[in-house]
């Protein structure tokens, strides 16, 4: 499309030798799949994540939210700032490009790392974590909490905190790949432990004793965590319906330009008659196309 309307990155360019055009696409803008349709739920199956999500023996399972569409924007996002920043010294605008396959087998991060270096296949694993454990989805008296005993430190709080000193000692758990081979036995362990507490209560002995841990929340609950609220992740803005919207505030934070969210998404055709104005058109013109039904 962008082609046959003369927005090709070569046209503009000839245009424009600065300018910085940014293209977002499923598959690539080149390559034996670049003319093939792209929504993230494919690019999830494509891309290996769906093989490691979920549990065990139930087949693949899709992410909960458009991994790949997200991530193929934010770098595209970066791609552009790189270039900006770059073109100050060069004075050149270039094409930035990013697909959601490619974006996506970015964002698998360590799974990847695992195979292309060690040959280590990742499977699912369900809520434990592939290479560490203590690590995952634990039961309390009240319902479910994760808990992020990785790590030797981490280990010794975590065994402290259950009064479990004969685990810390025990051979089978002395190390963490130890603790990942015997995940099912220590699984064990700790779920005959955790009913005795409340979520509540668990948490926060742990997290007193620097064991990361914390609630699984619904979508309601999470914005009535106290720290979501101290982060003020949402704001409120009147729309020309004259219905309140809300949103997600940038997660970005900075010192000295902090952002604001000032406007809603316009309404269909809300800002016509500014656009058509700046053009050129006189409040006659703009009159006249409404009564023909132009706009």
């Amino acid at each position: 499309m962008k082609d046959r309307l003369g927005l090709d990155y070569e046209s503009l360019k000839a245009l424009n030798p600065r300018i910085i055009l940014a293209s977002i696409s499923g598959f690539g803008q080149d390559g034996p799949y670049a003319w093939r349709p792209g929504f993230d739920q494919i690019i999830q199956g494509m891309g290996g994540l769906m093989s490691v999500t979920g549990e065990p023996e139930h087949g693949p399972i899709r992410a909960g939210l458009a991994v790949a569409d997200l991530s193929a924007g934010l770098y595209c996002a970066i791609g552009i700032l790189v270039a900006l920043i770059e073109r100050e010294t060069s004075g050149q605008g270039q094409w930035v490009q990013s697909s959601l396959l490619h974006s996506q087998i970015a964002m698998m991060d360590f799974q990847m790392a695992r195979y292309l270096n060690d040959n280590d296949v990742p499977v699912q694993v369900g809520n434990n974590h592939p290479t560490s454990s203590p690590m995952g989805l634990f039961e309390a008296s009240d319902g479910c909490f994760n808990l992020g005993a990785s790590g030797e430190g981490n280990w010794k709080r975590f065994c402290e905190v259950l009064q479990k000193p004969d685990w810390y000692q025990d051979p089978e758990f002395v190390t963490e790949p130890l603790r990942v081979k015997n995940r099912d036995r220590l699984n064990h362990l700790i779920a005959q432990e955790f009913p005795k507490k409340t979520v509540h209560q668990w948490v926060s002995l742990l997290n007193q004793a620097g064991v990361p841990a914390g609630p699984v929340y619904t979508v309601p609950q999470v914005f009535e965590d106290e720290q979501v609220k101290h982060l003020n992740v949402t704001a409120t803005l009147p729309t020309q319906f004259g219905k309140d919207m809300h949103f997600i505030t940038q997660p970005v934070v900075l010192s000295r330009t902090p952002s604001k969210v000032v406007a809603p998404a316009p309404g269909w055709g809300e800002h016509t008659d500014e656009v058509l104005h700046d053009l050129g058109f006189s409040a006659a013109d703009i009159e006249g196309f409404h009564g023909r039904g132009v706009v």
